[in-house]
């Protein structure tokens, strides 16, 4: 096990989209995507901070950059 420098255990983080298999991801559920899109700068998470596996962290990105050509969301803030 994994432990942090204050000797707390680190706890693994379950994907959210492998967790809920209803969840689907489409370029145009705007809301959605927002959440895996910084508020200050728009850029997309990384897979740390948005805490989604490496399969969906792609359909993610692939995701948001379909709607930003779209024209559903935008490329800066």
């Amino acid at each position: 096990m994994a432990y942090t420098q204050t000797n707390k255990p680190v706890v693994p983080t379950v994907c959210t989209l492998c967790a809920n298999q209803h969840l689907t991801v489409t370029p145009t559920s705007v809301s959605f995507l927002s959440h895996f899109v910084s508020p200050a700068s728009a850029k997309i998470l990384p897979r740390h901070r948005s805490g989604l596996c490496a399969l969906h962290q792609r359909k993610v990105a692939n995701a948001i950059k379909r709607s930003r050509i779209m024209a559903l969301m935008p490329f800066v803030k």
